[in-house]
């Protein structure tokens, strides 16, 4: 199928897209000497594009030699996509509130692309392209493991080394502990929606399996209404 190439090919480029960006964010954050720099893989949102690069790799090899995407692939992209919107979210809602506060931020191209064009494209793919399945409903709660596991690990991090990649995960830079935890739940709330979200999409329109076709009505019903032959009984001869 002349589509489902298509999009084969074109999750083959998103991923070289997302490799390029990823190598130019590392190097601006680098050449600023800075120590957000120097903990460029500690960001979530680095370590989710990491893993969308990898994964539309898989995904793009796959499209070009199978008309329908196999049922791991399309929770590993369930699971993939709402990391890395969640990330596009939480980004934007970031520099927001510096401009709102009056906190210069700089965001160079690569960013852009991570956090807006990549996941934009992503939905419009996962809605639109041909094989993929629908998701199941498990990956709801299993999406927060991740975002879980990652937060615990760079609280404890942060309280180490004294840095926190997102100002949030840093009781000092809110108004306490009690604030701290309600953004991270506030975090964790989004990760589950997104994956809802993208759960009820591919539910509602699944593109796989289109084009098998099922025994006819009328095949049907010749199978309902076959006659079974009676005997009929014999009578002695008089």
């Amino acid at each position: 199928m002349l589509t489902r190439r298509i999009f084969g090919w074109s999750r083959l480029l998103a991923a070289v897209v997302c490799i390029v960006a990823l190598v130019h964010r590392m190097l601006w954050g680098m050449g600023g000497q800075t120590i957000a720099g120097d903990n460029f893989f500690a960001y979530l949102t680095i370590q989710s594009n990491a893993a969308f690069a990898a994964l539309a790799i898989v995904a793009g090899i796959v499209a070009l030699r199978t008309d329908e995407d196999p049922r791991w692939l399309t929770t590993a992209r369930a699971l993939v996509l709402s990391w890395t919107i969640t990330a596009g979210l939480a980004f934007a809602l970031i520099v927001w509130q510096a401009g709102v506060r009056g906190i210069p931020i700089t965001v160079p191209w690569s960013d852009v692309v991570l956090h807006f064009v990549l996941p934009a494209w992503s939905i419009v793919a996962w809605v639109l392209g041909p094989g993929r399945r629908g998701a199941s409903w498990w990956v709801v709660p299993a999406v927060l493991l991740y975002p879980i596991a990652w937060g615990i690990f760079t609280i404890w991090r942060g309280a180490v080394i004294g840095w926190y990649p997102y100002y949030f995960l840093d009781s000092r830079q809110v108004s306490g502990l009690p604030e701290m935890i309600v953004s991270c739940a506030v975090a964790l709330s989004i990760f589950a929606l997104v994956a809802a979200a993208l759960v009820l999409l591919s539910r509602a329109h699944p593109t796989a399996g289109v084009a098998r076709v099922s025994p006819g009505p009328a095949r049907a019903a010749v199978r309902r209404t076959s006659v079974t032959p009676v005997r009929r009984p014999s009578h002695p001869v008089s």
